[in-house]
């Protein structure tokens, strides 16, 4: 006999936000013909890697559980993303971190959507130093890819320095 499981309210609101903010990102980081951005990233796979900037501009953290920041609260984003260089965006990503440990880390799962197809990441972010999160797949040019997305913040958290290394 199968039981019925009663998701707390928080948690099926905070999964409701994730599902919309895809939908509008995959919306606005395509174009028309449903291939991104139409400028180039610098980088390629394996030595040097591919460098790119994000902008935290949609970041928001949902607080469930105990009020404040606690174990469980939702962090989501669907953010632009600029080239080495930072003038010129040529992606945009999208995707959800949960609180881990309180003032300290997230575990985090997000999509960066590249000219030549998008790149899936998943592993820790840490409040107060660099990470190196797991490259779990990707699609088009990157649909064998496997590797580490190396993170570094940068004014003060508002932008972040992503460094794929990709295999395959």
């Amino acid at each position: 006999m199968r039981r019925l499981v009663r998701l707390p309210l928080p948690l099926v609101a905070a999964c409701a936000i994730v599902l919309a903010l895809s939908a509008v990102a995959f919306a606005h980081g395509n174009n028309a013909d449903g291939h991104g951005p139409k400028h180039g990233v610098k980088g390629g796979g394996g030595h040097g890697g591919i460098a790119v900037i994000e902008h935290a501009d949609t970041d928001a953290t949902t607080d469930t559980g105990a009020s404040g920041d606690s174990a469980g609260d939702v962090l989501t984003f669907a953010n632009p993303v600029f080239d080495a260089q930072d003038r010129t965006q040529v992606a945009t990503d999208q995707g959800y971190c949960i609180r881990t440990v309180a003032g300290s880390a997230y575990e985090c799962n997000w999509t960066t959507f590249l000219p030549k197809g998008q790149l899936v990441v998943e592993g820790p972010f840490y409040d107060t130093k660099d990470s190196t999160l797991a490259i779990t797949g990707g699609t088009g040019a990157y649909k064998n890819a496997r590797g580490t997305m190396d993170l570094h913040a940068l004014d003060g958290g508002k932008r972040y320095a992503f460094t794929f290394h990709v295999v395959g």
